[in-house]
């Protein structure tokens, strides 16, 4: 009885680990499956794309529209920007040769015409504003471009901060410093820097972009880009690059700190959460270090979000960068509109915002390609 209890438990192993027909993968139907997967995962991919490139002029569609009815809504640009200076029949006469004593509806059909060939209309002084947008847009791109500079490199290491030290007293100043910079107007931000680092200490400009013997020097740069700070490199003086980055400092800190405080926020947050993942924890199992696992594999999927919020954050600080320009005199595309505002140029007011809602749209459409290339939860 006990050899054959003997010889059947030996024989029991080889029966478990042999192996059989039904177990072993066919190649090729491994394969077929996927190429498949593959396949229908391009095709969504750009089925995801082309619905984000349609939206893309409905966007745009939509807040012109808007911005064309309400423009109409406290009366015609004319009468708003020169009644009480010129004789009731020369307003008459203006409003004739402008088109605007046609229906609105035609209006709104020549004016929507009008952008499809790239026509953005024309200021009251007679400027294309298409031309306006390329000489001043570069500035407000430029002041961005700062802006979120100073964003990310106060946001993100400073969450990064508070995520690893939570509910730490470092950690609750960081909270009440991303509320106050979030929720702080614009304009009183710059006004606070202007007047402690320019008038009190003198360390920096009060306003511009430039000094006035730098700006006329950098117009004969050739090519001429309208990005101060490209014009002064291509010039050559040193002393001229440092002038633009001190004129930079203030403004690009005054609109930074807004979206600083949003990215603080979401880092610490989102951090938080991927600490508390599974993959984290097996990372710390295998006796890796804090610093290693917080830095190799929870912060770079913490800074996921960053991205996807990323576009809406830059066309706030494009509809943030009027104020700050006007703060700082900062000759861009918002110190124009708030220009073009109060002289009651109502055609030069909605073109600027028809670009700059096109150019919101394109950045909008850029932020989810890439979120849908390195974020593998995104669902097409």
């Amino acid at each position: 009885m006990s050899s054959a209890t003997t010889g059947s438990e030996g024989a029991t192993p080889k029966q478990l680990t042999a192996p059989t027909q039904t177990e072993s993968p066919d190649p090729s139907s491994t394969g077929k499956g996927g190429k498949g997967n593959r396949d229908s995962r391009q095709f969504a991919l750009l089925r995801y794309l082309g619905v984000r490139i349609l939206l893309i002029p409905v966007t745009a569609w939509i807040l012109s529209t808007v911005v064309f009815f309400l423009m109409r809504v406290v009366g015609d640009p004319i009468s708003a920007a020169l009644g009480g200076r010129l004789t009731p029949a020369e307003i008459e006469e203006r409003k004739e040769a402008a088109g605007l004593n046609r229906p609105i509806l035609s209006q709104y059909w020549d004016y929507l015409v009008g952008l499809l060939h790239g026509d953005f209309g024309r200021s009251q002084d007679n400027r294309e504003i298409s031309e306006v947008v390329i000489t001043y847009g570069a500035a407000s791109l430029e002041l961005v471009f700062w802006a979120l500079i100073v964003a990310l490199v106060v946001g993100i290491p400073l969450g990064r901060y508070a995520a690893t030290h939570r509910d730490s007293f470092a950690d609750t100043g960081l909270r009440l410093f991303a509320i106050l910079a979030y929720a702080a107007p614009v304009f009183f931000v710059g006004l606070l820097l202007k007047l402690i680092f320019a008038v009190q200490l003198g360390w920096l400009p009060v306003a511009g972009r430039a000094s006035t013997n730098v700006e006329i020097q950098l117009q004969h740069v050739s090519p001429k880009t309208n990005i101060m700070i490209i014009d002064a490199i291509l010039y050559g003086d040193n002393e001229y690059i440092l002038d633009v980055l001190e004129h930079a400092i203030l403004p690009a800190i005054a609109l930074g700190l807004l979206t600083a405080g949003i990215f603080l926020r979401l880092v610490r947050i989102n951090l938080i959460q991927t600490l508390r993942s599974d993959y984290v924890d097996a990372a710390r199992a295998r006796g890796l270090s804090r610093r290693v696992v917080t830095g190799r594999h929870a912060f770079r999927n913490a800074m996921i979000p960053i991205v996807t919020v990323m576009g809406m954050q830059l066309a706030m600080m494009l509809g943030g960068s009027v104020l700050t320009e006007t703060t700082f005199e900062w000759k861009g595309l918002g110190y124009q509109l708030a220009t073009y505002l109060s002289a009651r140029d109502f055609v030069a007011v909605q073109g600027i915002v028809a670009f700059v809602a096109l150019i919101v749209a394109v950045m909008s459409f850029l932020v989810d390609i890439v979120v849908a290339l390195i974020d593998p939860r995104v669902r097409f």
